[in-house]
């Protein structure tokens, strides 16, 4: 599943947004990012289609991206290690959405096109730490299992922290719950994305 032409759920316009959608975007988001989403002029911020799919719930999508933004914003984990997780959920799961805004962001965090394509291929690149490695390990028996075998579990022990070992699970958990939000939405990418060099899905 890539480029989709209709969603089953469509964003809602940010005309329609109520009081409620726009505490939920206040209690997750610093106020000038808030007024930019709310905004109609110039300076008004693009809505990822995303967070304008979630504001049909706003009393969960507030919460939700509170804790969100611990993953991303207060991590435990360093960022390039949650993205290399992340990308391969998105894979595995086949989340075109998904894949397509985390590889695009993946060289803010130092994560090379080598290292998308080597998830995509399912391999491994030489220059990957042994954590990477058992990172990526403990996503796919995550995805696969839902738990992380022993093997796996003593090497990222033996790196990581309680605090990082806690994470590494909810890191796979959430962006696998968002996968299936977004295949199951059959949401669409925001138009004018350049996906070019985005690896493709296997038919």
């Amino acid at each position: 599943m890539t480029d989709l032409p209709v969603p089953r759920l469509p964003p809602r316009p940010r005309a329609q947004w109520d009081d409620a959608v726009v505490a939920a975007l206040r209690g997750a988001f610093p106020e000038p990012v808030v007024e930019r989403f709310l905004t109609t002029g110039p300076d008004a911020r693009p809505v990822p289609n995303a967070l304008a799919t979630f504001a049909h719930h706003p009393t969960l999508t507030g919460p939700w991206l509170t804790f969100n933004n611990v993953l991303l914003w207060e991590p435990a984990l360093d960022h390039r290690q949650r993205e290399l997780m992340v990308l391969c959920v998105a894979w595995r799961t086949r989340s075109w959405y998904e894949w397509v805004q985390h590889v695009l962001l993946a060289p803010r965090f130092a994560i090379t096109d080598e290292d998308v394509q080597a998830i995509a291929a399912g391999a491994a690149l030489p220059g990957w730490t042994r954590l990477e490695r058992s990172l990526l390990a403990a996503t796919d028996q995550l995805v696969d299992h839902q738990r992380v075998d022993d093997a796996t579990w003593s090497t990222l022990a033996e790196h990581l922290d309680e605090r990082q070992l806690v994470e590494v699970v909810f890191v796979v958990g959430t962006y696998t719950c968002l996968a299936m939000a977004f295949n199951s939405f059959e949401l669409q990418l925001e138009p004018g994305l350049d996906t070019s060099g985005v690896p493709r899905f296997p038919d």
